[in-house]
């Protein structure tokens, strides 16, 4: 595994200094930044605050997202600029004007949606992995030209005439990409085909396995295909593998982006090495040169890249990337040498020539000297020593490919150089490259295993977060106490004061390991002004971490802010989305909290629901059948409407019920006020009078028309009198009841 030719770019000023205009940020203080409107730097905290650069991202891990903000944050920190990331898109986190007054330049990546906001603002900002159409502000975008051009012309010298381009279409580097794979054919002399792009669903794994049908349609007449990404070609050869396709015997491949999966699949990936924590860095040197009014390049800046040649493409050899050169004193070689090891470390990254190569690997020196002290005899090499200069090594960069190019450089000197050795010094110096070597396959093993185990850590810190939020009370999970389970040094959750509106927040929750000031429950805080700089702690302050603003939300709302701060934010990125999974997490906490209490609430409704529907029943029940004691021992109930079985059993009730209270000798049922009683309910009337007999009352009707005598023809009533009214009835019974109701 090695590298190859670098790909053309646009070169980075002071790439490992600063920035011109980043000296003024330290010695003008922090009074002193300036932007395109002054009114923003209004009032007592915005003048105290430190200078902050805003980053607005749709996503915080994978292997794009992670160390471009990664690069992004440790720029500013060696600048001493703070850095505040919104997880969103521009039209979900800055249409609303969130933390406008906290930034000084806003850096926008990949989703543009909502830019309008930023531009109408006059705001410095720029935009990092493509271009915005319809706006014109600076971009920080890798060399595609470059690159693919060097993937096109490396398949041609292997004898490739019809070679596909696949990718995903969509998205603005791939088709800078696919135009640049059309014009290297056109510089080659060989024609294009459009049958040989194919699309992609997605820059994804899925997206290449889904486009393996049409490439392998292509074959055998194609031979070669280059990939818009990593992922894409790796999903693709799979597919291949398994339709029986040998790679590269039948088929050679070239992805772009060198993510680690490409340096373990069988074969391994020849592809266009970028580094995305350059894109960050660049991205931050550039937004901070034109805050503080530096020229910048209008278009931006193109980072660079290089192609790296591994087994996919044909080739199996570490290529060199150094001409051999003339004889030279062994102090100058061991310099040059040093150099060389630290360049192949950094690639595509420069070394520049003013940068010695110990300020980015401290043990380099070391570790040459211990190689000239190998082929003179002079001094055994300590492995430990050489091991921990491995170690060293593997921090700059984790491919193999690069750590063992190192040992091959030091191989290769005394034929480059053409040193005149002894087969016993050559003998030394071979044996100190493979103690080289064993080192750097160390170095990496042990940074493996620390990553295991740092997944370990965080399945743990992960599992504990998602038992506190989802079961634990509401006062845990808004106090942010779970946050003493992370790394996380302080935090903040404020809600929206008016969902709709989304003007203002209100703090619901703060926690803070090292004793800084946290806002109380219950402030209000602008949008504008949020967070709040006096509130944050000094690590943010200075830069040490960046400061995270997630937004909550559900799946029926949009709750808030989460404030985060801590290493975690930085060191976490690379996984799949942790800090997003907690605030996922929480958003589900306050959605499940405000649907129980909402079912509480409608119970509690229900409840009084129920009471009332009683208490309406016992009424419909007293009008429907009521029971007035009409003379001493005489009831009288008066029936309206229509009796239907269901009201004729609650009559039988109510007569029953009446004559047992009232000590009842008579019943009048008046049934003037009924229409027709037919022959159900006449038997409920017979099965009243036959109760009430039983309680020692009789039961007499009221108010019979014909029609309803008709109906009760067929009854059997028993000795049920009737009265035509009600007056007939008093006349017949008021002095026998009084009478019977004395003698009792």
């Amino acid at each position: 595994m090695g590298q190859g030719r670098q790909g053309s770019a646009v070169p980075l000023p002071e790439q490992w200094g600063e920035l011109p205009g980043a000296a003024r940020w330290k010695s003008r203080g922090k009074a002193g930044v300036s932007g395109p409107d002054p009114r923003r730097r209004e009032g007592a905290h915005a003048a105290a605050r430190p200078p902050t650069l805003g980053v607005v991202a749709p996503f915080l891990s994978g292997a794009f997202w992670g160390p471009v903000l990664l690069g992004i944050h440790e720029s500013a920190q060696r600048r001493g600029i703070r850095t505040l990331v919104l997880r969103g898109t521009p039209s979900e986190v800055l249409a609303p004007s969130l933390a406008r007054e906290q930034v000084d330049g806003w850096l926008v990546i990949i989703e543009f949606g909502g830019l309008e906001a930023l531009a109408d603002a006059g705001v410095p900002f720029i935009t990092l992995g493509a271009r915005p159409a319809g706006f014109r502000c600076p971009a920080v975008v890798p060399d595609n030209h470059g690159g693919i051009r060097n993937a096109v012309l490396h398949l041609i010298e292997h004898g490739h005439r019809r070679i596909a381009f696949v990718g995903n279409f969509a998205a603005y580097d791939v088709r800078e990409r696919r135009d640049a794979y059309i014009s290297t054919l056109a510089e080659a002399g060989i024609p294009f085909d459009p049958d040989l792009v194919i699309p992609c669903d997605n820059n994804m794994y899925s997206g290449g396995r889904a486009a393996a049908p049409a490439l392998l349609a292509q074959l055998p007449a194609c031979t070669a295909a280059v990939f818009g990404t990593d992922k894409n070609a790796l999903g693709t050869m799979s597919e291949l593998k398994a339709a029986g396709v040998r790679i590269p015997e039948d088929f050679a491949i070239i992805g772009f982006d060198d993510v680690v999966e490409a340096q373990s699949a069988d074969p391994p990936l020849t592809t266009v090495r970028q580094r995305f924590e350059m894109m960050g860095s660049a991205a931050c040197e550039l937004l901070a040169s034109m805050i503080v009014g530096e020229p910048f390049p209008p278009e931006g800046v193109r980072t660079a890249n290089a192609l790296v040649l591994r087994s996919s493409c044909g080739c199996n050899v570490v290529q060199n990337f150094l001409d051999t050169e003339d004889a030279a004193s062994e102090e100058d070689a061991g310099d040059t040498l040093a150099r060389q090891m630290v360049e192949q470390l950094l690639l595509p990254r420069p070394l520049p020539l003013d940068t010695p190569p110990a300020a980015v690997w401290p043990a380099v020196t070391r570790v040459v000297d211990m190689y000239f002290a190998a082929l003179r005899g002079t001094a055994p090499a300590p492995a430990a020593e050489l091991e921990r200069a491995y170690r060293q090594a593997v921090a700059i960069t984790p491919d193999l490919g690069a750590l063992l190019s190192t040992a091959r450089l030091m191989d290769q000197l005394p034929e480059r150089r053409r040193m005149s050795l002894d087969a016993a010094a050559r003998r030394r110096g071979q044996d100190f490259v493979e103690q080289a070597r064993l080192a750097s396959a160390r170095a990496r093993l042990d940074a493996e295993t620390h990553s295991v185990h740092q997944l370990g850590v965080l399945a743990r810190t992960n599992y504990d977060v998602s038992f506190a939020l989802l079961g634990g009370t509401q006062q845990e999970y808004r106090s942010l106490s779970w946050l003493e389970t992370t790394t996380m040094v302080w935090g903040c959750l404020a809600l929206w004061d008016d969902p709709a509106e989304r003007a203002g927040l209100v703090v619901v929750g703060a926690y803070s390991r090292d004793g800084s000031p946290v806002p109380p429950n219950g402030s209000r805080h602008r949008l504008e002004a949020f967070p709040p700089a006096e509130m944050l702690p000094p690590s943010a302050a200075d830069g040490t971490y960046m400061v995270l603003l997630l937004p909550i939300r559900s799946v029926e709302r949009d709750w808030g802010i989460l404030v985060l701060i801590g290493p975690a934010v930085v060191a976490m990125t690379g996984d799949e989305g942790t800090v997003a999974i907690w605030g996922t997490l929480l958003g589900a906490a306050l959605e499940r909290d405000a649907l129980l209490a909402s079912l509480s609430a409608r119970h509690a409704d229900l409840q009084q629901a129920f009471a009332s529907e009683r208490a309406l029943s016992r009424t419909v029940r007293e009008l429907g059948c009521p029971i007035i004691p009409l003379l001493s021992g005489v009831l009288l109930v008066p029936l309206i409407g229509m009796l239907d079985n269901g009201r004729a059993q609650q009559v039988l009730e109510k007569v029953a019920e009446g004559v047992s209270r009232h000590e009842a000798l008579s019943v009048l049922l008046d049934l003037t006020g009924v229409p027709c009683v037919d022959i159900q309910v006449a038997h409920f009337l017979g099965m009243t009078s036959r109760a009430a007999a039983l309680l020692g009352a009789r039961v007499y009707l009221v108010g019979v028309r014909p029609e309803i005598a008709e109906s009760l023809v067929d009854v059997e009533l028993g000795e049920l009198p009737t009265f035509s009214s009600l007056a007939m009835a008093l006349l017949e019974l008021a002095p026998a009841a009084g009478g019977a109701h004395r003698a009792r």
